[in-house]
């Protein structure tokens, strides 16, 4: 390096050195002039939305000013009043009618009401003061007793959706007979019953709501969620279709006494039905067969978890139009023969979501295969509980993926399945990373026993974080390898993406059309 130049690289870095310190001081008056308390309110009410409600109490405590501003009825659009789903807790229903009055007022949009505070004072005041409200829930599951509802002479009668959650023993007739009136405008009912809390041996099961009741004052449902109610049969499906005739999607999941008698009047009545949900439903084979699958427009069907023979698959499979969403988890009797007749008379065709879990009577061949022909059109698979799916056949399968958006794979080790192999999860890693940028949500089942990994893995925890930015959940068994993937995108300021198994479940339910509608709780 010549003086000359050395003397022109010094005049430079002393002209920078001067502006940096003129600079500094004229950013240090800045900083001293400007602060938080400047910034316009319409700048720190967008700010406050980004806030969780009971994060606004806090904030509503710095000042006069920010305490204004936290109780702006914008910022209460949606509000939860159940504690347990980290909602609000609200001690009186006195202390909610004012709150309706001078802070949700005709912004409200969304509320969700436990039994303790479902008054028909509240429901009065919500009918007068929120005319915009669209989404409600209304929470008996723990009730203990009702409120007297003799007065109850006003609802919110512009509901869209309406969520009940049922008692096991508290009947609510008297509470339904005073807003049957109020709900010819829902168009999504959500019935959300006590599977979960109930035994098989009980003898006891009562009608804690009158459906038939409710079919003739809500002609416009166009999505139905039962969930989970242990009182309902065939005979309540019967009298929906017979008046609701405009249903899109009926959601069945885990109603044990439907056996599938009543949906051959309900394909003849509701022709509008695309998607049927019957998730650990207790249909019966001879049913499901007598049913004109050919004449429906089902093209979104879950059968997971339900005891259908291989040839009441085959036959309801075949008959019906074709599928963009096919959920046949846990169905042992789904075999290579059905899978290779469904792909070669086309049923497949407009696919892009395929739960095959656990199906033990599919070969490695014919899924390879089906993702060989129709993989590049799949946004969701999940194959996991296949042992013999191992490093090999993913590596393989993988690029054909490549807009994939969920997927699950692996096997997790239980007392009735050992695996024989381990798998080195570092080249699924990469070869997920190469092949699909699209990836949102990925959970690999197989714990820390099977898989194997090495020194380099954090170089394809690098590659996947970074080639697949929209991924927002990676799942993995708790282990050596998780804490090492959770440090890597902790790392990169990405805290709540990586996830174990042991408090996360990846769904492919959310590429179903109507998927926002059947979200409750």
């Amino acid at each position: 390096m010549d003086s000359a130049f050395r003397s022109n690289l010094f005049d430079i870095a002393q002209d920078a050195s001067q502006a940096a310190t003129a600079h500094n001081d004229s950013e240090n008056y800045i900083v001293q002039s400007i602060t938080i308390d400047k910034l316009p309110d319409k700048l720190l009410l967008n700010i406050a939305a980004y806030l969780h409600l009971s994060e606004l109490g806090k904030f509503a405590q710095v000042c006069k000013k920010w305490r204004l501003i936290a109780y702006d009825s914008r910022l209460w659009t949606r509000v939860s009043l159940r504690p347990e789903y980290s909602g609000l807790h609200v001690y009186s229903p006195e202390i909610l009618q004012a709150l309706i009055g001078i802070r949700f007022g005709s912004t409200l949009r969304y509320i969700e009401i436990p039994s303790d505070l479902i008054t028909a004072p509240v429901l009065h005041e919500l009918s007068n003061k929120s005319p915009g409200l669209r989404y409600m829930t209304l929470d008996f599951s723990n009730a203990m007793q009702l409120h007297d509802f003799n007065d109850l002479n006003a609802f919110p009668c512009n509901l869209r959706s309406l969520c009940i959650c049922l008692s096991e023993v508290i009947f609510l007739e008297g509470f339904m007979r005073r807003i049957y009136s109020c709900l010819s405008s829902l168009e999504v009912l959500h019935l959300i019953g006590t599977f979960e809390l109930s035994s098989e041996s009980e003898e006891d099961i009562y009608e804690v709501i009158n459906i038939s009741k409710i079919k003739a004052h809500t002609p416009n449902l166009k999505v139905v969620n039962l969930y989970g109610i242990t009182f309902l049969d065939d005979s309540h499906i019967d009298l929906l279709a017979s008046n609701c005739i405009h249903i899109e999607t009926l959601a069945l999941n885990f109603c044990l006494r439907v056996k599938g008698a009543s949906f051959k009047n309900l394909i003849q009545r509701c022709k509008k039905l695309k998607c049927l949900l019957l998730h650990h439903a207790g249909v019966e084979d001879d049913h499901m067969m007598s049913v004109p699958w050919e004449a429906s427009s089902i093209h979104e069907l879950d059968l997971t978890s339900t005891e259908l023979s291989a040839q009441c698959l085959e036959s309801i499979l075949l008959r019906m139009p074709g599928f963009t969403y096919l959920a046949l988890g846990y169905c042992e009797f789904f075999n290579d023969k059905i899978l290779e007749k469904l792909i070669e008379k086309g049923k497949f065709n407009r696919l892009h979501a395929l739960d095959i879990s656990h199906t033990h009577a599919l070969s490695e061949n014919a899924i390879y295969q089906l993702i060989q022909s129709h993989g590049m059109n799949l946004k969701g698979l999940m194959i996991a509980g296949k042992p013999k799916l191992t490093e090999n056949f993913w590596l393989n399968a993988i690029p054909y993926l490549r807009n994939i958006k969920i997927c699950v794979l692996g096997t997790a080790n239980g007392w009735f399945l050992k695996m024989q192999t381990r798998i080195h999860v570092d080249q699924i890693i990469e070869f997920f990373a190469q092949h699909c940028p699209r990836l949102e949500r990925c959970e690999i089942q197989w714990d820390p026993d099977t898989i194997r990994f090495s020194e380099k893995s954090n170089k394809f925890i690098d590659h996947i974080r970074l080639r697949c930015p929209s991924l927002r959940s990676f799942t993995l068994s708790d282990g050596e390898y998780y804490e090492m993937v959770k440090s890597n995108f902790e790392r990169a300021d990405r805290v709540k993406v990586v996830r174990t198994c042991t408090n996360y479940t990846t769904s492919i339910v959310s590429l179903l059309t109507s998927y926002n509608d059947l979200l409750f709780n």
